[in-house]
C-alpha cells in the first residue's frame, strides 16, 4: 500500500538495504520495511553450496581423461560478492534482476577446470587414474590462492574428485593389460607355490636320505663294534685255548713225570719185594715144609686154621675113603648158628 513493503531474509541470506546510494540496513536474516520506489535491496546467499563439474582433460601421454567431482563453497564476504556481481532483487523482493548469481558457480568451475588441467598434464594416464586425492588437493590449494576467488569473497570448503575415467577404448586396453598382469601374477603365484612344494619335497627327501645315511652309519658302527667285540672275544678264546693247551702240556708233563716216578717207585718196590722173597727163600732152603707150615699157622685165626686143616685133608684125599661132616659140626667150625636156630631168631 502506497509502495511500502516488508521483507524478511533467510538466516543464510545477507540482506543490504540501499537508499540514496547508501546502505541504511544490513545483516543476515534481516527483516525490514522499505519504500519500494526509493529503496534497493541486495540479497547475497551466504550458505554453503555445492557445484558439480565434469570435463575432459589430456594427460601427459596424450590420453583423454574424464574428471568428475564437486566443489563446496560459501560467500564469506557478501559485500565483495555484491560489488563484483549484481545480487539486486526486483521490486517484488523475491527474484533477482539479472542472472549474475547463477554465474558465480560457473566462474568457480572455470577456475577448477584450469587448475585440473595444470595438475593432470603433469601425469600419465595410469598415474592420473590413481591420483584423484592428489588432484583434489591441488585444486583446493589453487582455489584458495586465486585472486579472482578472493575478489568474489568466496571461501572454498572442499574439493572432491568422484572419478577419473579414460575413454572406453583405453579402458578396455587397460582392463586387458591389467587382466593379463593379474593372470601373470596368478601364474607366477602358481609357479611359486609349485616350486615351493618341489623345494619342500626335495628338502623332505634330503632329510629322509640324511636319516637313512645316519641309520646306515649307525648300523655300520654297530656292526664294526660287534666285529671288534667278536674279534676281542675270539682273541680271548684263543688266549684261553693257548693257555689251556699250555696248562695241559704242563699237566701232561707233570703227569708223565708222575707216571715215570710211580713206575720207578713200583719197580723199586718190586725189586725190594723180590729181594725180600729171595732172601726168605734162601732162609727156608732145606727146611722141612711142615715146619714152614707150622710157622705159617702161627698166629692164624680159627677159620684160617680150619681151612689149613681141610687143605691137609685134601692132600691125603686118596687115602681117605669117606669123610662125613655134619651141619652142626660145620656150623661150629665156621662159627654160624644152625638153620632152625637162625629161623627162630629171625621170627
Amino acid at each position: 500500500m502506497f509502495g511500502i513493503r516488508f521483507i524478511k531474509a533467510q538466516p543464510t541470506t545477507f540482506l543490504m538495504k540501499y537508499r540514496a546510494g547508501a546502505v541504511v540496513a544490513e545483516g543476515t536474516g534481516l527483516s525490514a520495511l522499505y519504500y519500494a520506489p526509493v529503496t534497493t535491496l541486495v540479497a547475497v546467499p551466504v550458505g554453503s553450496r555445492d557445484a558439480s563439474f565434469i570435463f575432459q582433460q589430456i594427460a601427459r601421454d596424450f590420453q583423454t581423461l574424464t574428471v568428475q567431482g564437486h566443489i563446496t563453497y560459501r560467500v564469506s564476504e557478501p559485500k565483495k560478492a555484491a560489488s563484483m556481481l549484481n545480487f539486486t532483487l526486483k521490486s517484488d523482493g523475491k527474484t533477482y534482476e539479472t542472472d549474475d548469481p547463477e554465474k558465480l558457480p560457473e566462474r568457480i568451475l572455470g577456475t577448477v577446470e584450469v587448475l585440473a588441467q595444470q595438475a593432470i598434464k603433469e601425469l600419465t594416464l595410469k598415474d592420473a587414474l590413481q591420483a584423484s586425492d592428489r588432484i583434489a588437493e591441488i585444486i583446493a590449494i589453487g582455489l584458495r590462492g586465486r585472486a579472482d576467488i578472493e575478489a568474489l569473497g568466496l571461501e572454498i570448503l572442499g574439493v572432491a574428485i568422484r572419478g577419473i575415467k579414460p575413454t572406453p577404448d583405453t579402458a578396455k586396453a587397460l582392463e586387458a593389460q591389467a587382466r593379463e598382469a593379474i593372470l601373470k601374477n596368478a601364474d607366477e603365484a602358481i609357479f611359486a607355490r609349485r616350486n615351493f612344494a618341489v623345494e619342500q619335497e626335495r628338502a623332505i627327501r634330503e632329510s629322509e636320505l640324511d636319516t637313512e645315511i645316519a641309520v646306515e652309519q649307525k648300523k655300520r658302527s654297530i656292526r664294526e663294534t660287534q666285529m671288534d667285540a667278536e674279534a676281542s672275544v675270539a682273541a680271548k678264546r684263543n688266549q684261553l685255548r693257548e693257555a689251556g693247551m699250555a696248562a695241559d702240556i704242563v699237566l701232561e708233563g707233570k703227569r708223565k713225570d708222575f707216571v715215570g716216578l710211580n713206575a720207578e717207585n713200583t719197580r723199586t718196590l718190586a725189586d725190594a719185594e723180590a729181594y725180600r722173597v729171595g732172601a726168605l727163600m734162601k732162609i727156608f732152603e732145606g727146611v722141612d715144609t711142615r715146619v714152614i707150615q707150622a710157622l705159617a699157622a702161627a698166629g692164624m685165626q680159627p677159620g684160617q686154621l680150619i681151612a689149613h686143616a681141610f687143605s691137609g685133608i685134601a692132600e691125603k684125599a686118596e687115602k681117605i675113603g669117606q669123610l662125613n661132616v655134619s651141619p652142626d659140626l660145620l656150623s661150629q667150625l665156621i662159627g654160624k648158628p644152625k638153620p632152625e636156630a637162625a629161623n627162630v631168631r629171625r621170627q
